[in-house]
């Protein structure tokens, strides 16, 4: 009998807590509103993203609820996830790149074997990013339609200077619409719970300390407008990058 991936997580519990303490090591948490995250049943978490896996690691840390992220599918395999490595080295080193690969292929090997094995039990959902964006809304339906708590960050995951606001991205409408989709279709008003990170765009190493602001759940049943599904959507991703903005805000006054 196939174990559910909660049981599968208690098994990678402590092991994801170290990764995740040492991928911001020597940073510290601090957390605000951590009573507004939202303890069982479907939860959308959106917020903003410019410290790539240190915003990760601060979440596995915090959220007080196994969490999946969305992921591309090709990692889930180790064929595929070995191409994405490789084309990764070359698109950043050229060849040079391919020669590192073939000098270290008995490490990445191991490396792609035991993540491909390993990714989906600590919470990852397979998305292929080749399908479009509509095939990656419904699989993140389908896991909220289990009662699962998915994270979708909005930012490209880095900090940007040239951005005019480089903390917090324009927020995509993925989120607005899955939260539309099965509003509309199951009745399922799933609470959309925001918050902002200030000091995970610190580089590794640095001291610091993370700062989070949880907001109360939001839901777009309070910014439906009937028979305008576009009208419906945009309010509600306005209103989601508009609060997560002003979480980030307060974060900055009481520093």
């Amino acid at each position: 009998m196939s174990r559910t991936f909660e049981e599968e997580l208690k098994t990678f519990e402590k092991v994801i807590q170290r990764i995740s303490s040492l991928a911001l090591l020597p940073k510290k948490i601090s957390v605000r509103g951590a009573e507004n995250f939202v303890r069982e049943g479907p939860n959308i978490i959106v917020g903003n993203h410019v410290g790539s896996y240190k915003d990760v690691a601060v979440l596995f840390k915090t959220v007080p609820r196994p969490i999946f992220f969305t992921a591309n599918k090709m990692i889930f395999s180790k064929e595929d996830f070995s191409f994405l490595v490789r084309k990764h080295l070359y698109r950043s080193m050229k060849n040079i790149g391919l020669m590192v690969h073939f000098l270290l292929n008995p490490f990445f090997t191991l490396v792609v074997r035991y993540i491909s094995s390993n990714i989906a039990k600590v919470g990852y959902i397979p998305v292929d990013l080749y399908e479009g964006r509509a095939a990656a809304v419904r699989k993140c339906q389908e896991y909220l339609k289990l009662g699962r708590a998915i994270v979708l960050l909005q930012g490209r995951g880095h900090f940007d200077d040239a951005d005019p606001n480089p903390y917090v991205a324009r927020f995509r409408h993925g989120p607005a619409v899955m939260a539309y989709n099965l509003y509309k279709e199951d009745r399922l008003d799933v609470p959309v719970t925001p918050l902002a990170f200030f000091g995970t765009h610190l580089p590794f190493g640095v001291p610091a300390t993370v700062q989070v602001n949880v907001g109360p759940p939001m839901f777009i049943s309070r910014y439906w407008v009937e028979n305008d599904s576009r009208q419906t959507v945009e309010n509600f991703r306005q209103a989601l990058e508009r609060t997560v903005n002003n979480l980030f805000m307060e974060l900055l006054r009481s520093r």
